[in-house]
């Protein structure tokens, strides 16, 4: 197992911690932002961080393993291989996660979700509601970076390698965007900057 002082290192040692003027998946803004790809590129990493998560339910009976695109892609497929089970991803497709490309999931299939990093945790709970609409059962959620510090549960048991508090702002409080210094940037876009590694 992974000490939190271990984890933590290889994301400050991967240049994983931007700062700068975000724009967050739940459309928030933070000064940070936890670019959990850059971490995720490195296949020791990788797999170092998904065994710590296979490791807290390894004895839960899992069966299948999903998690949101697309920052929950490569967490899934390493946690799978970890629990030597099947690995998916859920899509969204017309405003909903959806399962595509020939993804299935059974009824009673004992399932855990796995994310790289929750702010609000609302596509964990996407996920999840698909889940239990499909007829099966989630048995935990594990994440890579809880951004609230613990505050975000979500009813099952749950497992994250590093909390943190990272201040966020609704968009129309962001002070950031008040005081139009620092251009907004929304990771992983095109057609805006990158942050400063922290």
């Amino acid at each position: 197992m992974l000490s939190k002082e271990e984890a933590q290192r290889i994301f400050v040692d991967a240049g994983a911690l931007l700062s700068g003027h975000f724009v967050l998946t739940s459309g928030r803004h933070s000064d940070h932002y936890m670019q959990c790809a850059q971490v995720l590129k490195h296949p020791a990493h990788t797999e170092a961080l998904a065994r710590h998560l296979a490791d807290e339910f390894r004895h839960d009976g899992i069966e299948i393993v999903i998690g949101p695109a697309i920052g929950g892609i490569i967490v899934s497929y390493e946690v799978g291989r970890q629990l030597k089970v099947p690995a998916i991803f859920a899509e969204r497709e017309n405003e909903r996660m959806t399962l595509r490309r020939g993804f299935e999931l059974h009824p009673n299939q004992r399932v855990l979700v796995v994310e790289d990093v929750i702010t609000t945790g609302g596509s964990v709970r996407e996920v999840m509601q698909l889940v239990e609409e499909c007829g099966a059962d989630v048995r935990g959620v594990g994440v890579l970076v809880d951004r609230s510090n613990g505050a975000v549960r979500f009813g099952v048991k749950q497992s994250q390698l590093l909390s943190m508090e990272i201040k966020s702002w609704d968009a129309a409080d962001c002070p950031m965007c008040k005081e139009g210094r620092i251009p907004l940037v929304k990771p992983g876009s095109r057609t805006t900057g990158r942050g400063r590694r922290t």
